[in-house]
């Protein structure tokens, strides 16, 4: 495997051994509000930069093939208690959010040096090309990260149903769910500091003590087709190599 350039730094970026990854083909569930200016809402542009070069960096090293869903919530969240709207428009507005910051973190991708492609669930082909699944795979053969925006398509799912329906329909190994916090947790360890993490938790046993990570609906589909979830934190997004070699960081949920 040729070595590649690091584009933050000009240095070589060894590469690893694909026979050596747990995980090679990844789905990666990004949240809106790691976008977010301040109390989880704005646009913040370095956000997506930083985001995306961090991104590049692994996986330029190891050579994964790599999609992307991305919420929107930093815009607009269709399921906010106090929207007094018809809910199947306030689920369609939260869609065309996860598009703008699907737009945002391709541009950054891209000004960065890594081919992408952006694809939404329904047709806004002046943006992005609608998700047919062998285009998808498509582009994953040709080495570009595949960023999928608009959830299902569909209003009453969340994005988390949307990753877990896209994992499985692009036989991904895992799905890779960034959060705020290390991983899943017996209550809200912001909330409460003596909560329990949970290295390892069953599909469910989460559904049963309703943890807070997924909608039944994603983890249904998950359990129904076997696909691992690991849930890390955000904020150690340079160990996400050590979670494609195995080695167990944050939760999985299996």
């Amino acid at each position: 495997m040729n070595n590649k350039k690091n584009t933050q730094s000009g240095g070589i970026i060894p590469p690893v051994q694909t026979d050596k990854l747990k995980y090679k083909q990844v789905l990666l569930k990004l949240t809106g509000e790691l976008f977010s200016e301040k109390d989880d809402k704005g646009i913040n542009f370095a956000a997506y930069e930083n985001i995306a070069a961090q991104i590049i960096k692994i996986w330029k090293k190891t050579k994964i093939d790599l999609s992307i869903v991305i919420g929107g919530g930093n815009i607009f969240r269709g399921r906010e208690k106090a929207i007094k709207v018809d809910q199947a428009t306030a689920d369609y507005m939260g869609m065309l959010a996860t598009v703008m910051n699907g737009m945002a973190l391709q541009e950054a991708f891209e000004r960065l040096g890594a081919p992408t492609r952006m694809m939404t669930a329904f047709d806004i082909k002046s943006v992005a090309e609608p998700y047919i699944r062998r285009r998808a795979i498509r582009h994953l053969e040709k080495g570009r990260i595949v960023i999928l925006t608009a959830g299902t398509g569909h209003p009453f799912f969340t994005t988390d149903s949307g990753a877990a329906l896209r994992a499985i329909e692009l036989h991904c190994d895992v799905i890779l769910k960034a959060s705020s916090v290390d991983g899943i947790y017996s209550e809200n360890p912001t909330k409460n500091n003596k909560a329990k993490l949970y290295e390892n938790v069953c599909y469910q046993e989460a559904l049963e003590k309703h943890l807070e990570v997924m909608d039944a609906t994603a983890f249904a589909l998950c359990q129904k087709h076997k696909m691992p979830i690991i849930v890390f934190n955000i904020k150690k997004l340079r160990e996400l190599e050590k979670i494609l070699r195995g080695e167990k960081i944050g939760t999985l949920v299996s």
